[in-house]
């Protein structure tokens, strides 16, 4: 197949200009390389493409037929080709990219009005996954996860300063349940769980030194943080968000955190890519967009 589309394209080369010797220096070959690659191709095909005389070069009957459909193919060939060169040389194409809820508003939406006005012909397909995902296999240019679990092949870039998690309750649960003081003081608690597609989030904790997890028990478990978060609003129970996503409901005081000396804090979101080799621009763009300052 790579040997006929060459050949092919050899071919409509030499009967354009009419001459092999044309056709070399257009293609940068050798006239024995083009001539062996046209015996090649009517060999294959059992017919002849070229009527050559010791003066010219021009296509048969059969050639000419062959060039109406052939021409207007390479062509379309050479046009998909600089769509796909374009996409090395300046930020165009789609990137497919995959993020967890919280990391969308907290990295992605507060750039992204500034980043479809700078790369107008770049389209973000966003997905929206808490779990950690193999970009490869499902086929996404990059994605945005916790440090912790990327993949080590991965190229990461960091994108979020240091985060938290914060255990937080509404005023009105807290009105009948005591503040719990230690992570083991959740046991008395509704702890409202999270759920990834492997399993269910325990918490994790720590104090000088001393680390302890708890697996959240109580009324209900969500595989979306907003609705962990409007649990705790409506009094359900405890509940784990990023601090950051949550700052404003905690400083307006919808929100008691509690255990903040148990929660200590951890390097965040990092933007994450198979390979460094051939970046696409469009791919480029988004990184310098999204990423951390130094």
């Amino acid at each position: 197949m790579k040997n006929d589309l060459n050949d092919l394209a050899t071919f409509a080369t030499v009967a354009e200009e009419r001459s092999f010797t044309r056709a070399a220096a257009r293609l940068g070959m050798s006239q024995s390389a083009i001539s062996h690659s046209m015996r090649a191709l009517e060999k294959r095909l059992g017919l002849q493409l070229l009527a050559r005389t010791t003066r010219s070069v021009s296509p048969t009957a059969t050639g000419t037929a062959l060039l109406r459909n052939l021409n207007p193919a390479l062509e379309r060939i050479e046009l998909s080709l600089a769509e796909v060169r374009k996409q090395k040389e300046s930020p165009a194409g789609r990137i497919r990219l995959v993020i967890p809820r919280t990391a969308t508003y907290l990295v992605l939406l507060p750039k992204l009005a500034h980043f479809a006005r700078t790369y107008p012909e770049i389209t973000l397909e966003v997905t929206s996954s808490n779990d950690p995902v193999d970009l490869v296999a499902h086929q996404y240019d990059a994605g945005i996860q916790i440090g912790e679990y990327i993949q080590r092949d991965m190229i990461a870039v960091r994108v979020t300063k240091d985060m938290r998690l914060a255990v937080v309750g509404s005023p009105e649960y807290f009105k009948s349940h005591k503040i719990p003081r230690t992570p083991r003081d959740l046991k008395d608690h509704a702890c409202i769980g999270f759920r990834f597609s492997t399993g269910i989030y325990r918490w994790e904790f720590e104090k000088a030194r001393k680390a302890l997890t708890v697996n959240p028990q109580g009324p209900v478990t969500f595989d979306d943080p907003d609705h962990v978060i409007q649990a705790v609003l409506n009094g359900v129970g405890i509940g784990t968000a990023m601090e950051q996503s949550i700052a404003k409901m905690i400083s307006d005081g919808h929100l008691i955190q509690v255990l903040k000396d148990w929660c200590p804090t951890f390097p965040g979101y990092f933007l994450y890519y198979p390979s460094r080799r051939n970046q696409p621009a469009a791919l480029a763009a988004l990184i310098n967009t999204l990423k951390l300052p130094q």
